[in-house]
């Protein structure tokens, strides 16, 4: 008899516990539960019976038990929503299933700007990148260049609470390999680089120059007519990268004047490394530059540019170009 109302009291204990694992737990709003690295279901259950998310930690836990479900447990932040059983909990909390963040890298930016964005994604996003010597770092990732810039792809990255700035810029390094190497395999032929780094660097020019998607690949071809001909690039964003901190929003002819390393205006060929970061438009137009007769090209101001194949041609349309920013001026003048 006694052997038979032990075995009753386990038959109703195992149905009770399988109908609490499937009853929602009694939440009225989303909450969001952190588990810190190395905690134990016990760890949680406490803090979820002291929280009121579980009516029984002891329950919680023979729970997890009975389905086998207690053995792993995955750190991060867990969404727990309104109609959610203690069955899903545990799955999530065995599959990892974490809320996730996200933090953008924006096209054409420098790895300083980068580095800006990361901070700000603090405090879901720990920062290490003051901490560690980042070209150090780099060099273990197998790349070694005499700058950083240019080597980290421009995108949107997903990151769990915890995660630290340098394993969201190691994403951003290798898919810039992976971007450039795919396009590098299926550049046009007879390109004048020596190599897929120096293609990065006429992205990053290529980046900056517009704003104007459709006009990347004539901006290229320009540059591109310009290296085979031996003519200088005489770019403005590569005098502002090369100015640094002296840059104050204009460029005087004094500045166009000054060497650096990087103003194309002053120096042959290209600068010695990308002046930003481009995104995989920038590398098609440099690697697809669009067959063109053009040498020059002048700002319109709207953002569009006006190409010509001549320098006579170049020089009217700057002058009228020039005349038009003047009358845009004086009619929007107070």
């Amino acid at each position: 008899m006694t052997v038979l109302v032990i075995a009753l009291a386990g038959v109703v204990g195992l149905l009770y516990l399988h109908f609490w694992g499937e009853t929602p737990l009694p939440l009225s709003e989303t909450t969001v539960v952190e588990v810190e690295s190395g905690s134990s279901v016990y760890r949680l259950s406490q803090q979820l019976e002291e929280k009121s998310l579980i009516n029984s930690a002891f329950i919680f836990r023979a729970y997890g038990r009975l389905r086998r479900l207690s053995g792993v447990i995955h750190a991060g932040e867990y969404e727990l929503t309104p109609g959610m059983t203690p069955a899903d909990f545990y799955r999530n909390l065995a599959n990892g299933v974490v809320l996730q963040y996200t933090v953008t890298l924006v096209d054409g930016q420098t790895l300083e700007s980068f580095r800006k964005t990361l901070r700000q994604a603090a405090p879901k996003l720990v920062n290490t990148l003051d901490q560690v010597n980042l070209a150090d770092l780099v060099k273990s990732w197998g790349e070694s260049r005499p700058s950083l810039e240019g080597l980290f792809y421009p995108d949107t990255y997903v990151f769990r609470r915890g995660d630290t700035d340098v394993s969201v810029l190691e994403r951003a390094y290798q898919r810039m390999q992976q971007q450039l190497d795919d396009a590098w395999t299926h550049r046009e032929n007879d390109l004048p680089y020596l190599n897929r780094y120096e293609a990065l660097i006429m992205a990053s020019i290529v980046e900056k120059e517009t704003g104007v998607a459709e006009e990347r690949p004539l901006i290229a071809g320009v540059f591109v007519n310009r290296l085979r001909k031996g003519m200088r690039l005489q770019t403005d964003p590569t005098v502002i990268y090369g100015m640094g901190e002296r840059y104050s929003g204009n460029i005087t002819r004094n500045d166009l004047l000054t060497y650096t390393p990087y103003n194309t205006y002053a120096i042959d060929g290209l600068p010695p490394t990308p002046i930003a970061n481009p995104g995989r438009a920038a590398i098609e137009a440099a690697l697809h530059p669009a067959p063109t007769q053009a040498l020059y090209f002048v700002a319109k101001g709207d953002g569009s540019h006006h190409f010509s194949n001549t320098l006579e041609e170049h020089e009217r349309a700057v002058q009228e170009y020039q005349i038009k920013r003047r009358a845009d001026y004086r009619s929007s003048a107070p």
